[in-house]
């Protein structure tokens, strides 16, 4: 983000009808900021076609003009993700508004000032992913310019023009979508403890070999695979009820209320993987216990021996800890051992009713010390064959 990109939050408004001519871009005005070199004119008409609102403060002025302190103000900008812009005149009237929201939050007593800066930092670094990420991708997909001669840069501004309210509104929707999910998942929490500490299955899947790929590939090809990949394991994640913490590369981090989700999303995510010939072996590691949350993120020692038993669990296989193993066993989706599956069966036969039907097996592994967590005896997490 460049010092000049602080208008984060304003609301978007059209611009002129876009041509397919570059000189159907409008002219703005390139004006120097106290002193500092001007901008790339274009670069100046996509900020104000994306903000929707000319330069007109500098950060003092804005700050005065929310009625906030430049301390403040300066926390704020710098938690969204936006460098210091010492006194040039570089913000809208939608950064005033953002402050004044943020402060009158404060101010109404429904935020305390560091809760309002982790909103602002959390807004900041998702948005600015997304935003990279969208930029990207759409310029990347324009491999032919529609007028000969007319350059990529060119291009950029009628083709914001014509996504930018189209992607706002897609952008509220999932948020909405999004905030009433979570919502759901904290009210529905045992108590107010649980909100905040809770009980969760938490996976780490791992691409094997990884590091040793990323010397015999291309940078282009290795890109393709990681986002296949994480493609691949987000789409089986939510689709079998689980929630994608984050994506590390070779690496991806989820979570789920039961662990009976936690272990088909895991299997299916080694099946898939294997049925795949353009990706490495897979190895996948649970665990089941507290977890902290945090801006969407997940911490504490249960996240800590998930990411251990992935590291040693053996390729296209998935090992768990004691405590999924037990959950798995308490909600009835696997036996605690064969032994007591054939006589499960055999009980029910004699009473002429149905035996158990276990979707998991489990085998207990030999124990084994792991860095920073102790002696740990991990299990091996498998379909159940009849």
């Amino acid at each position: 983000m460049t010092v000049d990109d602080t208008g984060s939050g304003a609301g978007a408004q059209r611009g002129p009808e876009a041509g397919t001519d570059a000189s159907a871009i409008p002219e703005v005005e390139d004006e120097k900021a106290d002193g500092e070199s001007a901008k790339n004119p274009l670069a100046l008409q996509l900020e104000q076609l994306i903000l929707g609102a000319d330069r007109r403060y500098t950060p003092f002025q804005a700050a005065r003009s929310a009625g906030v302190s430049m301390e403040l103000a300066s926390r704020f900008w710098r938690a969204m993700g936006f460098p210091d812009i010492g006194q040039a005149k570089a913000l809208t009237e939608a950064d005033v508004l953002a402050l004044r929201r943020l402060a009158g939050l404060v101010e109404a007593g429904l935020l305390s000032e560091a809760m309002a800066v982790q909103v602002a930092r959390s807004t900041g670094q998702t948005t600015a992913r997304l935003a990279e990420w969208q930029i990207d991708s759409f310029l990347e997909g324009l491999t032919e310019p529609p007028e000969p001669g007319m350059t990529r840069t060119e291009v950029t501004y009628p083709l914001i023009e014509l996504l930018l309210p189209e992607l706002e509104e897609f952008l509220v929707y999932v948020w909405r979508r999004q905030l009433a999910a979570a919502t759901g998942r904290v009210v529905q929490a045992a108590d107010d403890e649980e909100m905040v500490d809770r009980r969760l299955a938490v996976g780490f899947a791992d691409l094997v070999g990884f590091t040793r790929l990323t010397r015999r590939m291309e940078e282009e090809e290795l890109g393709e695979l990681v986002e296949a990949f994480e493609t691949t394991a987000a789409d089986l994640v939510a689709a079998h009820g689980g929630r994608l913490i984050k994506t590390l590369g070779d690496e991806v981090l989820y979570a789920a209320d039961d662990a009976g989700v936690a272990a088909e999303i895991s299997l299916r995510l080694i099946e898939t993987m294997a049925n795949d010939e353009t990706m490495p072996e897979l190895r996948v590691g649970i665990a089941f216990g507290t977890v902290t949350t945090r801006m969407g993120d997940v911490f504490g020692t249960t996240v800590n021996l998930a990411s251990r038993l992935t590291s040693i669990a053996p390729r296209d296989a998935v090992l768990v800890d004691g405590a999924f193993a037990e959950e798995l066993t308490r909600t009835g989706d696997a036996p605690a051992s064969e032994a007591q599956a054939a006589e499960a069966a055999a009980a029910a036969e004699k009473e002429g009713e149905e035996p158990p039907s276990y979707r998991f097996a489990l085998q207990p592994m030999w124990q084994r010390p792991v860095r920073g967590l102790g002696v740990v005896e991990p299990w091996l997490l498998a379909r159940r064959t009849p």
